[in-house]
């Protein structure tokens, strides 16, 4: 299936015409309207920060695209008010299976501990991801949130000044000319904003091709994660990989090696032959099913040099891509979004220096890092290019099915999780030495919090959260309010993810809820230290 131009899924922001009269100052605009443009301008919006989203559609494309969003994805969605009917629409898995041929090698369990509210995956196509989204968007905008959506606005050129950025969009009614007082471009790995700044996206591209076939059908299979190497079907190639969407649709990969023929590849002939054989390996019949949407796509891992460019800052695709097994493309944009959307509130709001607004590539360029090595590895490992390497991979496939201590080797991708960041110069002290899981860095694990969560309690600012018979007190640094949330009565699930040993706690937690510092008791002047650390201040 090919899209034309403006072929949506969903309309969710129909082109409107908009009264101009001269040339108008944003705050923020965001060029591009997918998961992570809305992500970040819903982000901004209910902090109150102007945010002016640019797209040359006027919707959801067609085509699931992305459809694994983890964990971390949810509970920011959740945050941000479009989590809940994500995961009431999509399906929801924590297990995977890997197979070798047609014998299963091991599963596993991504979260196989209680008390979360949100799974450790769904599947979910991504234009339903974008709708509630805007969904969220709307019902924010009701609410007085200074968001704007503009469909079929494409950006033509732009021109960067100082301290401001000129863009001139073309619309169905003709051309017009806006300035930014800060630029995020969030317009995919085919970046036009990067092209348009010259700026260069380098990394690796392997030889290997997938073909993706979302099929529709009613079938029997598992909510799980499949995964074969050197699957028992035929026209597979040397890997496959089955997934469960909503609405009877699931998504089979076939890989198809290098030098291909793409048309010849995306012939519906060619690939209803290798769907039939699949689904006859694993049923022994083919059910009637038809071709949704089809695709082909290389692996490829590359990145910007760096994310942030004076007043203009890249994010999601446009300034990393991954190969998608792992599912790390969308998931780690969206966090790119939520680091961002705090940092830039601050700024423009004149409670934060320019300088916190470096961190933001400082972290984010960090991970990216993490999840091309991981995503690097995993196409190696999928993928062997020499004999050696080949005789490697069937080695630990061939011990993986019967040695447990070989099954961490076997690569089929691996999945997204938050990224920790370790020693970053933002975060402060660990005087609590408690749960490795919820140490300066990470991101705060959920836990059940009388009939809710503890994510429910750690919305939009920065939070004091108190743990056991300790009181903290309200306090502020330079216009930056901390709110403080105090638990006395500390659930099991709770206790082990932030107390450990200790019978109390007091925890520093940033707004995009990654613990900044904590403590055994409330010392204000420690506190205060590690507020301003975090604005990038430095210590108090």
């Amino acid at each position: 299936m090919v899209a034309t131009r403006y072929e949506t899924a969903f309309k969710l922001y129909p082109y409107e015409a908009v009264e101009r009269s001269g040339v108008v100052r944003h705050p923020v605009v965001i060029v591009g309207g997918g998961p992570v443009g809305l992500a970040l301008a819903l982000d901004l919006g209910q902090r109150g920060t102007p945010a002016l989203v640019l797209d040359d559609h006027d919707g959801a494309g067609l085509g699931s695209k992305a459809i694994c969003f983890a964990k971390r994805t949810l509970d920011i969605a959740t945050r941000l008010g479009a989590g809940a009917p994500m995961v009431e629409k999509g399906v929801v898995w924590n297990v995977g299976k890997v197979f070798h041929g047609a014998g299963k090698l091991f599963e596993f369990n991504l979260l196989p501990e209680t008390g979360h509210r949100n799974p450790a995956f769904i599947n979910l196509q991504q234009p339903y991801f974008e709708k509630y989204l805007v969904d969220a968007i709307r019902k924010a905008q009701d609410q007085g949130a200074p968001i704007e959506i503009r469909g079929r606005n494409r950006v033509t050129s732009m021109t960067r000044h100082d301290g401001y950025v000129t863009l001139n969009v073309e619309t169905p009614d003709g051309p017009y000319t806006l300035e930014a007082d800060w630029l995020i471009a969030c317009d995919g790995a085919r970046s036009v904003t990067r092209d348009m700044m010259g700026l260069s996206f380098d990394g690796r591209v392997f030889e290997d091709n997938f073909l993706i076939a979302d099929v529709k059908m009613k079938a029997d299979f598992p909510t799980e994660r499949w995964f074969w190497f050197e699957p028992p079907f035929e026209g597979a190639g040397q890997s496959a990989l089955l997934h469960k969407q909503p609405d009877d649709i699931w998504r089979i990969d076939f890989q198809l090696g290098w030098d291909i023929d793409r048309e010849r590849e995306l012939d519906p002939a060619r690939i209803r032959t290798r769907v039939d054989a699949m689904l006859s390996s694993q049923t022994g019949t083919i059910p009637k099913y038809e071709l949704e949407w089809t695709s082909i796509y290389t692996f490829q891992c590359r990145r910007m040099e760096t994310f942030r460019h004076g007043n203009v800052f890249f994010a999601g695709d446009s300034a990393h891509q991954v190969s998608p097994f792992g599912a790390r493309g969308a998931n780690s944009g969206v966090q790119d979004a939520e680091n961002l959307a705090w940092k830039l509130d601050l700024v423009l709001k004149g409670r934060a220096g320019d300088e916190l607004l470096d961190s933001y590539a400082t972290e984010r360029e960090y991970a990216a890092d993490e999840n091309i090595l991981n995503s690097s590895r995993a196409t190696d490992f999928m993928t062997p290019k020499s004999e050696v390497s080949q005789i490697f991979r069937n080695a630990v496939l061939d011990m993986a099915a019967r040695a447990p201590f070989a099954r961490p080797l076997v690569n089929s991708g691996r999945l997204s999780v938050p990224c920790t960041y370790d020693d970053f110069p933002l975060f402060g002290e660990d005087a609590l030495i408690g749960p490795h899981a919820s140490r300066p860095g990470a991101s705060c694990p959920d836990a059940p919090v009388g009939d809710g969560f503890l994510l429910d309690h750690l919305t939009g600012g920065f939070t004091l959260l108190a743990l056991g018979d300790t009181t903290p007190k309200a306090f502020s640094v330079e216009g930056v309010v901390v709110r403080t949330v105090h638990l006395a009565e500390v659930s099991k699930d709770l206790a082990a993810r932030y107390l450990g040993d200790a019978d109390r706690a007091i925890y520093l937690i940033r707004p995009d809820q990654h613990v900044v510092a904590r403590w055994p008791e409330f010392d204000a002047d420690a506190v205060k230290a590690a507020l301003s650390r975090a604005i990038g201040k430095g210590a108090a």
